[in-house]
């Protein structure tokens, strides 16, 4: 597990054995461990990298199962995601901006009237 991360997300950190592994992906610490004291248990993580692209081929290359091409999702990022051969999900993704929600024209608008009010609380004359 430890060399697919360095391998796609360029991750530091060393495997040990006889405690969780501390490994850097990016500005983030993830710790992985054995399945010897809880059994195997597969993860899904969110992690934002650079350039989606690369890392897509990077972990394919790895030995990760594609499950997602890199696509842009609704809310703006660009995304893939993976699996890789421990059967853990890896939603890799670039941090997008979302796209402009259309405004239907035939909704009309009401101005919008405020009151100018002084610092005491009362309707201040114009």
């Amino acid at each position: 597990m430890v060399t697919f991360l360095k391998r796609t997300f360029g991750a530091s950190g060393q495997h040990q054995a006889a405690r969780p592994s501390e490994i850097r992906i990016g500005d983030s610490i993830v710790m992985v461990s054995g399945d010897a004291l809880r059994g195997a248990m597969p993860a899904c993580l969110y992690v934002y990298v650079d350039d989606v692209d690369s890392t897509y081929r990077r972990a394919l290359k790895a030995g990760a199962t594609s499950l997602e091409a890199p696509e842009v999702m609704p809310y703006g990022d660009r995304r893939c995601m993976v699996e890789d051969e421990w059967g853990n999900l890896w939603q890799i993704a670039t941090l997008g901006a979302p796209a402009p929600r259309p405004v239907a024209k035939d909704v009309k608008r009401s101005p919008v009237r405020t009151k100018r009010v002084s610092a005491k609380g009362r309707p201040r004359a114009r």
